[in-house]
């Protein structure tokens, strides 16, 4: 049971097209510790931000960036993960 004026945690996860918080967002993923949402994978056709600076403006804190790795020589054009991986936070009242 949630009593008022207990805090909860949010948590956005924004990957940028580089490792500029600035660049555009290409894609994200969202958690509500509030339980008043319940957001899931795909339920959006747009990103919550245009950038990470967006963001930041907009209250979250970033509490983790993505490290900058270079590619293995050779593998410089393959698919893999997405790297530019952005952790914002931001505490609510609920």
């Amino acid at each position: 049971m949630i009593t008022s004026n207990t805090a909860r945690q949010q948590v956005l996860v924004l990957y940028l097209s580089t490792s500029a918080l600035d660049s555009p967002v290409v894609g994200w993923a969202r958690y509500d510790g509030t339980g008043a949402t319940s957001p899931t994978t795909g339920d959006s056709d747009e990103p919550p931000y245009e950038t990470g600076v967006a963001a930041l403006r907009d209250g979250w804190r970033l509490i983790q960036a993505a490290q900058l790795i270079p590619p293995y020589p050779g593998a410089e054009h393959e698919t893999s993960f997405l790297k530019h991986e952005f952790f914002y936070e931001r505490i609510v009242t609920v």
